[in-house]
């Protein structure tokens, strides 16, 4: 299984930076039929991950992946699985 690795860390406070670099990683992934997205908005008050999850749920940007899944372990890391 291929993966992508997309870290919000550097970026967690510029809105338009954030979109550039979800969109451009999904295009990625999508471009180079890679299975997996993982993306770490990180802990902190959850509101990263929310912009992240309202971008993921855009209709344009669902056609392209199969699902989202949260991890279990660590709320910090959402994964995006494709379907090619």
């Amino acid at each position: 299984m291929s993966k992508h690795k997309l870290d919000l860390h550097d970026i967690f406070n510029r809105g338009e930076e954030i979109d550039h670099a979800l969109r451009e990683a999904m295009d990625f992934c999508t471009e180079r039929r890679i299975d997996l997205l993982e993306i770490i908005p990180g802990k902190g008050s959850g509101q990263l991950k929310k912009k992240v999850l309202r971008f993921l749920q855009q209709p344009e940007v669902k056609r392209t992946y199969h699902r989202i899944d949260k991890d279990r372990d660590n709320h910090g890391r959402l994964f995006v699985r494709f379907r090619h």
